[in-house]
């Protein structure tokens, strides 16, 4: 009960949301919680929702205000070790247009909020397939850009808020796409992720003031 209440007040704090919110996991929390993505991704449903139902009477505030993608980037050496929990992933497609990117499957299902699952993708590795791409369409060495180079990228995403779970190592993942993107570290593990922590997250986001490397 008092946890609840607690959510309650959290949530009336939260009145600005990141477009995209990229959650860092690994093979373990996969293992330890199988359904928390599915869970969080209600989440990111649920307070979007409140947030746009806040802006009813402001068309042109509530277009976007909500959370517009998720992404879930799972670490792992070994993507076989987690293709048995496919099907746990998959149950997020009731509820949202998901992606799932797994070594050379890119399976696609459902409708509405994207969400993007990775697994066990490098950023680095990325970023080598983009330059080889660029190098393959016989692109002059002093026509690469950034902006090209982000044509190319697999991700093509900014995420806004990254948060990663169970201490403060981060992966590869997105590299290059996160570099302006706000950080949120929790001692928790995924399998121990609350809703209060997630709201956390989100009120600390908010009292941000973003600068993208100005």
């Amino acid at each position: 009960m008092i946890r609840w209440l607690y959510e309650k007040a959290l949530a009336r704090q939260i009145s600005t949301l990141p477009s995209h919110i990229c959650f860092m996991i690994n093979e373990q929390d996969m293992v330890d919680a199988p359904g928390r993505m599915y869970e969080v991704t209600c989440w990111c449903r649920e307070i979007s929702e409140r947030i746009g139902g806040d802006m009813d009477g402001d068309p042109e505030r509530k277009q976007g205000a909500g959370i517009q993608r998720v992404t879930f980037h799972v670490s792992t050496r070994d993507s076989g070790r987690v293709e048995s929990y496919l099907d746990e992933i998959q149950k997020i497609g009731r509820i949202a247009r998901l992606n799932i990117h797994m070594e050379d499957q890119d399976m696609k299902m459902g409708q509405g909020m994207e969400v993007l699952v990775a697994i066990g993708k490098s950023g680095r590795d990325e970023i080598v397939h983009c330059l080889k791409e660029i190098a393959r369409e016989g692109i002059p060495p002093e026509d690469v850009t950034e902006e090209l180079i982000e044509e190319h990228l697999t991700f093509p995403y900014d995420p806004d808020l990254v948060i990663k779970t169970g201490g403060s190592h981060l992966t590869d993942f997105l590299i290059w796409q996160s570099v302006y993107s706000e950080l949120f570290f929790l001692d928790v593990n995924w399998r121990w992720f609350r809703k209060v922590d997630f709201f956390r997250a989100l009120r600390d986001y908010q009292s941000r003031a973003r600068r993208f490397g100005k």
